[in-house]
């Protein structure tokens, strides 16, 4: 068996300040019982991502739309759509959370490579 690292990326909004965002993580990683293998990293703006040129052009592209957020997710052990499946469930929950306010348009996208190629999680 190989010890492979399942990764994901989702791009989001949200209102509330990077400080306040990871603040509220825990809560909502234990609200949908987020494996602890799970790794995120929240970046705020776009431009700091590292990634190759694929991943990099998604993220002008959130950019240009005036995505605020990047969760970096690595996950030991499991694929990389697994990991896009938890980070989902990690969005659906925030967006429940008092990061964002009644009424607030979500927006965000989930990625991770298949097959050679970065898709969009349906």
């Amino acid at each position: 068996m190989t010890n492979k690292i399942g990764k994901a990326y989702a791009f989001f909004n949200c209102k509330a300040s990077k400080g306040d965002v990871e603040k509220e993580l825990p809560f909502i990683r234990e609200c949908v019982k987020t494996p602890n293998a799970l790794e995120l990293s929240l970046i705020e703006g776009t431009d700091t991502l590292i990634g190759d040129t694929q991943l990099l052009q998604i993220a002008k592209q959130a950019k240009d739309a005036g995505i605020m957020y990047v969760m970096e997710a690595t996950y030991s052990n499991a694929t990389n759509h697994q990991t896009a499946d938890e980070v989902s469930s990690i969005l659906n929950q925030a967006y429940q959370s008092p990061l964002y306010e009644e009424g607030e348009e979500f927006r965000g996208e989930i990625v991770f490579k298949e097959r050679g190629k970065y898709v969009f999680r349906e």
